[in-house]
């Protein structure tokens, strides 16, 4: 039977409204573990950078894609940030069943998902926070 695939999805940039606005969409292998995967606030630059190389290796896919600044002027950042989202989704090698982001909205997607909370982080699979600061 084929597995269930769930993409994690998160976006970086979004608070200094410095420049683009990056996201990732992640599938993780469940037969490749990658230990310690976190909130990548919590981890220091050596850990991102392993596990950086780590989750390139060994996702099932991922892909990053970002909005513009111009993008964002147009837009708003909540938009753009969507936007940059539907995009590493999209861009994916292979298609999610469903996909779990970090935040609040979910992008404008057929895929089914859920948008998680921090406070939710404890009790998921860590998929999402991680990626975009790493990847």
């Amino acid at each position: 039977k084929d597995a269930h695939l769930i993409a994690g999805v998160d976006e970086a940039g979004r608070g200094p409204l410095a420049g683009p606005v990056v996201a990732a969409a992640v599938i993780l292998d469940p037969n490749k573990p990658i230990e310690g995967l976190t909130d990548s606030k919590l981890l220091t630059a050596n850990a991102r950078t392993r596990l950086h190389l780590e989750i390139k290796e060994k996702a099932l896919a991922y892909h990053i894609a970002l909005s513009t600044v111009e993008e964002i002027e147009q837009i708003n950042i909540l938009q753009a940030s969507l936007l940059a989202m539907k995009r590493s989704i999209e861009g994916l090698s292979i298609k999610p069943h469903e996909i779990w982001v970090d935040g609040t909205f979910l992008p404008p997607v057929t895929i089914p998902g859920k948008a998680i909370i921090d406070n939710f982080i404890p009790f998921r699979i860590p998929y999402c926070k991680i990626h975009t600061s790493i990847c």
